[in-house]
């Protein structure tokens, strides 16, 4: 028998065993989530609510003071441990799901709602997921305050599960494929009455017509009283906040048709009651509605990918290193040090370190890289990458909101809920459009009252509120941003600022730092030249033995290149007196297939001590480093070292320079090395031995002379270069003060992405103006067609829709993925 949760009523999975203890009896809950809230509720004194609630708990009708008691016991410490982060001080944060979200306006109404709280420090609201993550001082405002100022503003919120949400979602899917089923039968069978009177209206007897009004009054109630209720509430809520939402218009529209037809059939006036058009216009609303729900899920869909990477349950080692016996615990209950053992085909729940086995692990969802990666014991890993083949131990150092993978998606739902200037520009004249909508209304109204009479004077009104609700002009930037974002996150790459795309799509000019930017910033041995008879193996084989007990990074580029050119064990080579020279080399007696001498590896004049004068062809323009290797018949090699160049480094400065960008380096390193380096991969300029003070100037002239910069670092000294810039980017592996100040974050180490993302950000630009742009033109063509009764209300339902529609779909173009 299925067992069903004792608090929210779905089904128990097979594998989970939570319980709590209600009336001396255990019962069974579906997760850690509802087990804590039950608990909570019966250790507060509240267990009486599961006896007056009805069986869906989602929708029990309690008694308002019982609602605010179960708001009360989101305070709980117990019951915010598996969801709220604890910041600085007095800071908490939250991913909250929402419910009651019809449109961008419910969108605007929330944030304003939240933010005009006191002590609510940041609110982003996700309008493709309906997630909202608020940032509050719990010293000033609790959580549960937070809930009920959203439940008072007519929508709810309930701390984020993935699990729920997607109950909700589908629950939602089907209400509205059920509203928009009995609308379209609706609109069949009132059409069925309706068409008799068009076609043969004159030859039909009073009594039959009546019958055929009286046929469609019967028939429209389904759509009026069940398919249109979404309408009714939104106006209802709208009334509430004392403001104008989008569905204001839609609902007086209907109303005021519905009323007047009602009034036509008991009034005997038998004509004008347009109940077919009613049904055709709440079908047509619902459908497009409908459509836009399942666009906008699509382009959110990159942000719940991630959210639901993390598995629900994993395998606790209790006993480990004495026993690895397993058992089943739910992820939320794991803390720091705890030991689980992942399994091949397994998600990876937590940050953590291997201990023991050897794997391979996909990370493509978190980085985009699609090559699987070795690991082994000592390395780390992340949550919600995918183990691809053996069994791996691994010890648990960070869980929850500590995790990589939530920093990933706190950013993404940063960015989604960001408002750039063109949207924030839409959103007041949205605004300020269906005010004047309404009281356009009035005259028009009147007007066609005295020349036409008021039943023409009525279905003239209604189209006009219904065909200009700007729904697609709120809808023309979040849908855009939501498709661009969710591409990008799915390539590696992050965008968390305010305004970023808007601002990348602008950029003038992109500078660089140079170590750990666009090198590697690790020294490697580009060439051994020959200066004396010794041969080039025989002389790394040399250079290695000096170097093999130094941790100097020359020392290791030296030692790498001897284990690449194949020269180690090749030859009897044996070393004596071995010497360290700090800043200069080192030097060593070494007997080289038997013949003894003193050998130095090091800088020109160090060597030459023991070498004698550098020849001619010794002295050798190089930008980057330079180790000379002698013995005590003269100089023999020099190693050229240099700090290697990223992969496709040149590939991704050529892509930028063809979009019309200047390209700068920004470098504290020596001047030869770093021109060298910009000479070679044919940047516009550069400016080497730079501080961070100098590197904030050279940004602020190039913003002086009106130019958008693009930043690009990954070093401390890098932040305040990064925050200066209009756009800053941090690169993979750089420092978290550059990461945590960084607009955009690359999460793999192909830099050949960024000219990717500047497109990506044109192309985003040139949508939201080509949605605005439609909106607009289409409110300017329809208004005065309304006005001058040329549009009927089903007509106008369909209009709007289509209009919608138009800039959803042309928004979902942005989801095309390009070649990188």
């Amino acid at each position: 028998m299925k067992k069903t949760c004792f608090h929210c009523g779905l089904d128990v999975p097979d594998n989970v065993s939570l319980t709590v203890v209600y009336e001396n009896e255990p019962r069974d809950t579906c997760c850690a989530g509802c087990q804590a809230v039950a608990q909570g509720i019966i250790d507060a004194g509240l267990g009486n609510y599961y006896k007056q609630r009805t069986a869906d708990a989602e929708k029990a009708a309690l008694p308002p003071q019982e609602i605010l008691d179960r708001l009360k016991l989101y305070d709980l410490p117990e019951v915010q441990a598996g969801f709220v982060e604890a910041g600085s001080g007095e800071e908490r944060e939250a991913v909250l799901m929402l419910e009651g979200i019809t449109c961008a306006a419910c969108v605007w109404l929330i944030e304003q709602q939240l933010l005009r709280t006191a002590g609510v420090l940041r609110a982003d609201l996700n309008y493709s997921t309906r997630r909202v993550r608020v940032l509050w001082d719990n010293s000033r405002v609790l959580l549960s305050d937070i809930l009920l100022r959203i439940q008072k503003s007519g929508y709810s919120a309930l701390p984020y599960d993935a699990h729920k949400m997607e109950e909700q979602a589908q629950a939602e899917r089907k209400q509205s494929l059920i509203r928009l089923a009995v609308a379209g039968l609706s609109m069949m069978q009132t059409m069925m009455f309706a068409v008799p009177e068009y076609l043969y209206g004159n030859e039909i007897e009073p009594v039959y017509l009546n019958v055929l009004h009286w046929g469609s009054f019967l028939m429209v109630l389904p759509a009026m009283l069940y398919s249109a209720v979404p309408f009714y509430r939104g106006m209802w809520r709208d009334l509430k906040n004392r403001r104008t939402g989008m569905d204001t218009p839609v609902a007086v529209a209907l109303i005021l048709t519905f009323s007047a037809g009602v009034y036509s059939l008991f009034s005997g006036a038998g004509q004008g009651m347009y109940f077919e058009s009613i049904a055709m216009f709440v079908f047509f609303l619902l459908g497009g509605r409908y459509m836009e729900q399942i666009a906008r899920r699509k382009a959110g869909d990159a942000a719940e990918r991630l959210v639901k990477l993390v598995p629900a349950f994993c395998h606790k080692l209790g006993g480990y290193p004495e026993s690895e016996t397993a058992e089943e615990a739910a992820v939320v209950q794991l803390r720091p040090g705890d030991v689980v053992a992942v399994y091949p085909g397994e998600v990876i729940p937590v940050d953590g370190t291997v201990l023991a086995g050897e794997s391979e692990v996909n990370e493509a969802m978190l980085t985009g890289e699609s090559l699987p990666l070795p690991k082994q014991a000592g390395q780390a890993v992340v949550a919600g990458t995918l183990n691809t083949s053996g069994p791996l131990v691994i010890r648990t150092d960070q869980v929850g909101g500590g995790t990589r993978l939530a920093h990933i998606v706190k950013l993404l739902d940063r960015a989604l809920a960001q408002k750039p200037r063109l949207a924030e520009l839409a959103d007041k004249y949205a605004a300020f459009f269906l005010s004047r909508l309404l009281l356009l209304a009035v005259p028009v109204f009147v007007g066609w009252t005295i020349y036409a009479g008021p039943m023409q004077a009525l279905w003239i009104t209604v189209s006009l509120l219904v065909i200009t609700c700007p729904c697609a002009l709120s809808l023309a930037t979040p849908t855009a941003l939501a498709a661009s974002t969710g591409v990008l996150a799915s390539d590696g790459i992050l965008i968390s600022g305010s305004g970023s795309l808007e601002t990348l799509a602008q950029i003038d000019d992109v500078v660089f730092d140079k170590t750990g930017t666009l090198t590697r910033g690790t020294l490697s041995v580009i060439e051994a030249r020959p200066l004396g008879r010794l041969n080039s193996p025989l002389a790394a084989a040399v250079a290695g033995v000096l170097e093999s007990q130094s941790e100097h990074p020359v020392a290791k580029a030296i030692l790498d290149y001897a284990e690449r050119s194949g020269a180690e064990g090749q030859h009897e080579i044996r070393a004596e007196q071995r010497a360290n020279h700090v800043g200069s080399g080192v030097s060593a007696r070494l007997t080289v297939n038997g013949e003894t001498q003193i050998w130095a590896l090091g800088k020109a004049d160090f060597v030459a001590g023991i070498s004698g004068n550098l020849p001619a062809a010794g002295i050798i323009e190089h930008g980057g480093g330079l180790v000379y290797l002698g013995n005590q018949q003269g100089f023999q090699t020099a190693f050229l070292l240099a700090d290697e160049t990223k992969a496709g480094i040149a590939d991704m400065l050529a892509e930028l320079k063809a979009q019309g960008v200047r390209l700068h380096l920004l470098s504290g390193d020596r001047s030869p090395a770093v021109a060298n380096l910009a000479r070679s991969l044919g940047l516009d300029s550069y400016r080497a031995e730079a501080s961070p003070e100098d590197k904030l100037a050279y940004v602020e002239t190039l913003q002086r002379q009106q130019r958008k910069v693009l930043m690009v670092g990954d070093g401390i000294n890098d932040a305040p270069v990064l925050a200066q810039a209009d756009v800053s980017v941090a690169v993979s592996g750089g420092a978290d003060v550059a990461r945590e100040g960084a607009d955009v974050i690359l999460l793999n180490e192909d830099m050949r992405v960024l000219p990717k993302t500047i497109r990506q950000a044109r192309r985003t630009r040139s949508v939201i103006r080509q949605n605005l742009i439609w909106a607009s033109v289409y409110n300017l063509i329809v208004v005065p067609l309304a006005v001058c009764g040329y549009v009927t209300p089903w007509v106008a339902a369909l209009g709007m829709s289509l209009s919608s529609l138009v800039v959803v779909a042309n928004a979902l173009r942005l989801l095309k993925k390009e070649a990188v």
